[in-house]
């Protein structure tokens, strides 16, 4: 891992690694993978602005996210089925972001339970992404470990009722290998058996409830005085209800470009969502994060932490804690390199006039 330098350098070293089916199904788009790659084309299409003859001697890249002090304002988002990608799988991921002082968000759907990780990674800041089942028990069951174990905040995941179309996993007949099993479950819940096209849309399919609504987001509320963060919100109309309802935070994303083909980036839909809540909720961004530039663009556009799930993905089939805690040394350090660049000692430095379109400088 010494020759890899930039977050490019992983994700290719991690494709060679990693047998076809778990690499599609880490790396694939819905359909044709227009916004898988407007996620990231997207933040080149933006300029910075820096300001110059300022003392940046001193650089403080940490900040506050719902009551906890994170080191850097860059978590690791929640990825289904980590051992896939190693054998200490969401253990490891989680160990590593709790080394640089972040967040580290658990997928419902992990190989790793939440009391696992929350055994090995004791010190994290952990919060547990939940997919609302038809069966609500289980739903509720799930919530309670999730306080139990000490996490601080649950991830409500909104843009999921219907599975997008991932040709790449209906290809492959994507299945979760025979010697992993969904650990968070028994029974049913934890098989995703072969189909004639991917087991996940079957498992969705027949587990996720299609019908949730915001009166379901009410009724989270009303069961949990757990934070609640929607994850997938994408228009201002939206990210207004959310903040209506009383959430704490929204989390911009499209699931990384793996739901709604042609959707938009998820740093193209931020600014009317920033501009339309305010301080209302806390704005998260997750979606296209590649450099530290990225993560400072995301920040002045009105965000107030960013997450990455792919990257980690990669570093974990890299190097296991060690593969992810690189992929968060470069970024972190991309950062804040930028951040001194721009002029700027501190997040609170960072102005949404450093940040504009290229077409700001096309009338010249």
């Amino acid at each position: 891992m010494d020759q890899l330098c930039c977050l490019h350098d992983f994700e290719k070293l991690a494709l060679t690694k990693l047998p076809k089916p778990a690499a599609d199904y880490y790396g694939a788009g819905a359909c044709g993978e227009h916004t898988l790659q407007l996620n990231k084309s997207a933040f080149q299409r933006l300029r910075i602005r820096p300001r110059v003859l300022r003392d940046i001697t001193i650089r403080d890249t940490s900040c506050e996210i719902l009551g906890s002090k994170v080191e850097i304002p860059i978590g690791v988002s929640p990825s289904a089925m980590q051992k896939m990608a190693h054998p200490e799988g969401e253990c490891a991921n989680a160990r590593a972001v709790g080394e640089k002082g972040s967040v580290y968000i658990l997928s419902t759907l992990s190989t790793s339970s939440l009391e696992e990780v929350a055994e090995a990674a004791p010190d994290t800041i952990k919060w547990f992404q939940l997919y609302i089942y038809y069966n609500r028990d289980s739903t509720k069951e799930l919530i309670k470990r999730a306080e139990n174990a000490g996490y601080k905040a649950l991830v409500v995941t909104v843009d999921a009722n219907v599975l997008g179309l991932r040709y790449a996993d209906t290809k492959n007949k994507f299945v979760l290998p025979p010697h992993l099993r969904l650990a968070n479950f028994s029974g049913k819940e934890s098989e995703m058996n072969a189909t004639s096209g991917s087991a996940l849309t079957s498992y969705t399919d027949s587990e996720f409830d299609s019908s949730v609504n915001w009166e379901d987001i009410k009724w989270l509320k009303s069961i949990t005085n757990l934070p609640i963060v929607l994850k997938g919100i994408q228009t201002s109309d939206d990210a207004v209800i959310a903040a209506t309802v009383g959430v704490e935070a929204i989390m911009v994303s499209n699931h990384g470009a793996r739901q709604l083909d042609t959707a938009p980036a998820s740093i193209e839909a931020l600014p009317e969502i920033a501009r339309a809540v305010g301080n209302k909720c806390e704005i998260y961004l997750d979606g296209g994060v590649r450099y530290g530039t990225d993560v400072f663009k995301a920040l002045a556009l009105g965000a107030k932490m960013v997450f990455i799930g792919r990257p980690a993905l990669w570093g974990l089939a890299c190097g296991g804690q060690k593969g992810v805690k690189k992929v968060l040394d470069i970024l972190h350090n991309e950062f804040s390199i930028t951040l001194g660049l721009a002029g700027c000692n501190s997040l609170e430095d960072i102005t949404k006039t450093m940040v504009v379109h290229e077409d700001y400088y096309s009338k010249l």
